[in-house]
Parts: C-alpha cells; structure tokens; sequence
C-alpha cells in the first residue's frame, strides 16, 4: 500500500544534505507500485519529480508537488553465453553496492566505476563514467515505465542515445519515465580486457607491487583514489563532481596549450580533446575557496561542498560565479553535472 507523507524534509534524500521540504513524498519499491501509483489523485493532482539517491541533484527551494524516491531492488542474473553473464539490477539499488556484487561475482566490466555516489537507476541517465569507462560500455538494456501510458517498456543500448555525462533520458524523454531496471553484459575473467588507460591507475597497482592486477585490484585502487580527492558525502555534503570536463575541437586546444603548455588533456576518438575542469577551476583560483557556508572542496576543485549552514541557492550562485570566471580565463564554457530542482 502507497503511504504519504506530507511536508517532507528532503535533507536526507540529497547528498548535500540541503534543507528543503515536499509537499508529498512517496517511496515506490517494485514496478507494480509505480504504476499504481500513476492512477492516485496525488499523481495526478500535483506536478511530481523522481529521486533515486539524491547523488547528482541540487535543490534550490521547497518542493511544491509529490516526490518519489526509486526504492525498486533486486539482482538476477541470467548467463549469455560460456564469455559473459548479463545481471538484472533493481534501479533502487545502490550503485557502488551494485558494483561489489558484480566483483564478488568475479564479473568485469565496471570496476573502473567503483565508489560513484547514487542509485543503478539513475546511472545510464547520466551515462556515468570514470577513468576510461563508460556505462555505456557494458550496458545491455533497461526497463522504463512510461509516465503517461504506465506500460514498461524495453530500451536497448542505440535507443538510449549515450553520449558524454548524456542520454535520450537528460533530452527527449527527459522526465517522461522511471528506470525501473538496468541489465548489464559483463565479461567472465578470461574474457575481459582491464581498461587502465588512466596512469592514475597504473601508479597506484605499482605501489602495491600488483604487476597482474584482477578486477579487485583495479576496484581497490579506483576506490581508493577517489577516497584521497574526493570528501565523503556523509561527513561533507557535495554531489561529487559538479561540472562536466568540458570537450574542445583540436584548433581550440592548440591556441590553449600555447597559452598553457601545462594543460592537463585527454584525446577522444573522434580527434576532440577533453579538457580536466577541475583543473581549469584551480587555476581560476577557486580551489578551497568558501562564503556563506559553501565552497569549493580544498582537494578536488571539480566538487562543490556543503559546509552545514550553506543552501542550494548559494551553490547556485558559487557555480555562476566559476563559470563566468572559467569562461573569461580561458574561453571555456563549463556545465553542470547535477540537476536543479
């Protein structure tokens, strides 16, 4: 049975931990839930939004409407063929947690995206990545729940229209569906090639002498790189990376590194150059830089952070000021990951 609650805090469903009330909010744990839910009079009657872990949104204002928190669970798995297994994951669950079950499983393919905050839902929306993986490269499908018909529908991998931090679910079908589940081809060991383009990687498995590395081992390091850059959400509120690197043509660049011969990039296949905002923010001068109980993380200049007295509109308004800043160094406009609300 659906159960209400009215004049909901939200602190707790944001991992900046910001102070923001619903008018509704509902938790929905299996597909049937949703769509039952659709046919409710507190559906119907209020505009609504879709939270999955709170990971990668900013809330600027009191939410006048129903919210719904993805809580759909559950793991299958269903075995391709004698190279590959493709794992069915609820699009409620925890993603990193996710990701350890597909370790234990002695499965690769997404070890490289160990530690990313938020739910297995919320993740080919944003097509997240790190160090050289993408989601898109190991996703097998997904089920979709139409807002408006309730039907669940079946996306494959060219319906989704992935590209960087991009998906058809940022874009076109933006707020028309809740992903209730994400499939996933991985690789049985023999099979699996390890993606260690990013030297990062490579320096931390040489430190611990490991010169054959197993999935594990790539999952430890990634874990515990991101550990030493990145605040825990728990103890500093933060969406983890809060702009996108942003992505240059060849010309753009050379009139760049000329300028700075320092410039950390990154070539794409298709002869674009990514560029590190992280980096490009820290030589604005931004890097542990505060005001009115926000900032920008003293590590890690790409996360913007939640002191415990700051709100979302003060994150707002540090971001414009990044972005102004960045633009007039550089030329270079940067985007947000995260999504206000």
């Amino acid at each position: 049975m659906l159960k209400f609650l009215k004049s909901k805090s939200l602190s707790s469903y944001n991992t900046f931990g910001f102070e923001a009330k619903a008018d509704l909010l509902v938790e929905i744990t299996t597909a049937e839930e949703f769509q039952e839910l659709l046919q409710t009079p507190e559906w119907k009657e209020h505009q609504h939004v879709i939270l999955g872990g709170g990971s990668n949104i900013l809330l600027t204002d009191d939410f006048h409407g129903l919210v719904v928190v993805n809580r759909i669970t559950g793991i299958e798995t269903d075995k391709e063929d004698h190279k590959s297994v493709v794992v069915k994951c609820g699009g409620g669950e925890n993603w990193h947690q996710f990701v350890l079950y597909t370790l234990q499983q002695n499965l690769g393919g997404l070890e490289n995206l160990s530690l990313i905050p938020g739910t297995v839902g919320a993740a080919p929306m944003q097509n997240i990545g790190a160090y050289g993986v993408e989601i898109k490269d190991s996703f097998h499908s997904l089920e979709a729940i139409n807002l408006k018909t309730g039907k669940l529908e079946i996306f494959m991998p060219e319906e989704c229209k992935f590209g960087y931090r991009e998906s058809i679910f940022k874009h076109e079908l933006k707020g028309q569906y809740l992903i209730a589940s994400v499939s996933f081809q991985l690789e049985m060991p023999s099979f699996h090639k390890l993606n260690l383009d990013y030297g990062i990687i490579k320096n931390v498995l040489a430190e611990k002498n490991i010169d054959k590395p197993t999935i594990q081992d790539v999952s430890e390091a990634v874990i515990e790189i991101r550990q030493s850059k990145l605040p825990d959400p728990a103890k500093i509120g933060n969406s983890g990376s809060f702009f996108k690197n942003p992505i240059i043509e060849v010309s753009q660049f050379e009139k760049l590194k000329s300028e700075f011969p320092e410039i950390p990039f990154y070539e794409l296949e298709d002869g674009r150059i990514k560029l590190a905002a992280g980096w490009l923010i820290e030589k604005a001068g931004w890097k542990g830089y505060e005001e009115n109980g926000v900032g920008v993380h003293h590590k890690q200049a790409l996360v913007l952070v939640n002191y415990g007295k700051g709100r979302g509109e003060d994150i707002l308004n540090l971001a414009k000021k990044i972005q102004d800043s960045v633009q007039s160094k550089f030329g270079i406009e940067l985007s947000p990951e995260v999504n206000f609300i």
